[in-house]
């Protein structure tokens, strides 16, 4: 994902999907809040933007570099645990897979995660990253105070309120400053029992809104141009260790059939699109059902070696059974050549000038396309989808956003762009990209 041997002037920088590509003329690597400010100074001094490149898992342009570009990539670790508050700080470059670990050492765990762990924790809570579970926000939810340089040089401590700067930083696209140090509400240490099954999309569909309520977590895999959905459902425990045998057979199972075997049909898909509906069919029949019990850090995530572009995006919880059977019917019509399962999660609403949710109960509906097949017409055609349906995308998938889209969906923006004007008054953090998004 991020190699620091590859961290040098002028290189090219691209993203984890390969899709955004920049050569940024000044790279640094911070080992210090001072550095920090440091270089944030020079680039106000120097007109020059900085992005925050983070693990560069976004699919959109937001951790694009155009002048400099700034890992945290050596300010990572656990800095304090408060016990009695649930409380735990972190170094923002802090990537997710390293956080379990560290927490469970003092007895506690992350309140959610995703299935994805390369993000770093500063990347993750700028984009509004996110687990499923109806009852549980995104990991910027989380938060209780923000460390952050801001665009002046200045470096500020914030304790999470109901004031202006709480609700722009929840999600900021990194538009405020550098996050430097985060600290976060845990909880004690938990496991999590995992059970996979395969069903039919009518099935899951009439007891989904049952479901979720019953279940800490429940996440679809739904199969295009196929009656067939995977569901994935997570609840706490009391902690319980998988053994070392235990995790060996689950990593190799999940490395042969979801991640070898879904290779071998997407190379399929890329030489024959037209094959896509049965590709998608015969992984459908071959998904993997079972059951198993783990330390929550060790279930939530899963390895994803086949690379894909992805477009996400949020929609009421109230919409998504009306939204799936339309998907669902235009599968079935076979106009498009898609062999990527659907992601399908919900989430709490939630506070946050530019949260997905604005407040609302939740469903995150996740579409890919394998890389080196042409995403274009079928993430166009899921853009005029999600219109109907008040679509929000998550800031680091790709989207047809413009400016008028995102002052149309975020009521709040206009008080984001004040706070955001009063931490970065000389547009050090605000990119040609995010200027395309918030300006009209």
């Amino acid at each position: 994902m991020f190699s620091v041997g590859k961290w040098k002037n002028g290189e090219k920088w691209t993203n984890w999907a390969g899709n955004i590509i920049s050569y940024p003329s000044e790279m640094y690597l911070p080992r210090s809040i001072e550095e920090v400010v440091n270089v944030v100074s020079h680039a106000r001094d120097t007109t020059k933007t900085i992005r925050v490149t983070g693990a560069a898992h976004s699919f959109s342009a937001v951790a694009m570099p155009e002048h400099i570009a700034l890992s945290l990539h050596n300010m990572r670790g656990l800095i304090a645990v408060n016990s009695e508050k649930q409380e735990a700080t972190f170094w923002a470059g802090t990537y997710l897979y390293e956080m379990g670990p560290l927490l469970a050492k003092h007895g506690f765990a992350l309140m959610n995660m995703g299935d994805i762990q390369e993000q770093t924790i500063a990347g993750a809570i700028s984009t509004g990253t996110h687990g499923t579970g109806v009852t549980l926000g995104s990991l910027s939810s989380t938060v209780t105070a923000w460390g952050f340089v801001d665009g002046t040089g200045t470096y500020r401590e914030h304790l999470r309120g109901t004031d202006a700067l709480s609700e722009a930083i929840h999600v900021s696209l990194g538009m405020l400053g550098v996050l430097v140090k985060v600290t976060m509400q845990v909880m004690p240490l938990y496991s999590l029992h995992y059970v996979g099954t395969r069903e039919t999309f009518t099935k899951g569909l009439a007891s989904y809104r049952e479901d979720i309520r019953q279940h800490r977590h429940v996440e679809w895999f739904y199969f295009p141009s196929s009656e067939t959905i995977q569901v994935k459902r997570m609840n706490a425990m009391a902690p319980v260790y998988q053994s070392e045998w235990s995790k060996c057979v689950e990593t190799l199972k999940l490395q042969i059939v979801e991640n070898g075997a879904f290779f071998a049909i997407s190379e399929l898909c890329k030489w024959k699109p037209s094959l896509s509906g049965a590709m998608s069919r015969l992984a459908a029949a071959n998904v993997i059902e079972g059951e198993k019990v783990g330390i929550s850090y060790e279930i939530y995530p899963s390895p994803r070696s086949v690379k894909f572009q992805e477009s996400e995006y949020a929609i009421p919880l109230t919409q998504f059974e009306a939204c799936m059977e339309e998907i669902h019917e235009t599968f079935k019509k076979g106009h498009l050549n898609v062999h990527f399962p659907l992601e399908c999660r919900t989430t709490a609403g939630e506070a946050g000038y530019l949260s997905p949710t604005q407040g609302q109960e939740s469903a995150f509906i996740a579409f890919h396309m394998y890389k080196g097949m042409s995403e274009e017409p079928y993430f166009k055609w899921v853009h005029t989808l999600m219109q109907k349906y008040k679509g929000r995308p998550h800031w680091g998938k790709q989207s047809h956003l413009t400016a008028e889209h995102v002052h149309g969906l975020y009521p709040a923006i206009d008080k984001f762009l004040e706070v955001r004007a009063l931490y970065d008054p000389d547009d050090v953090f605000f990119t040609g990209y995010l200027k395309k998004l918030f300006v009209l």
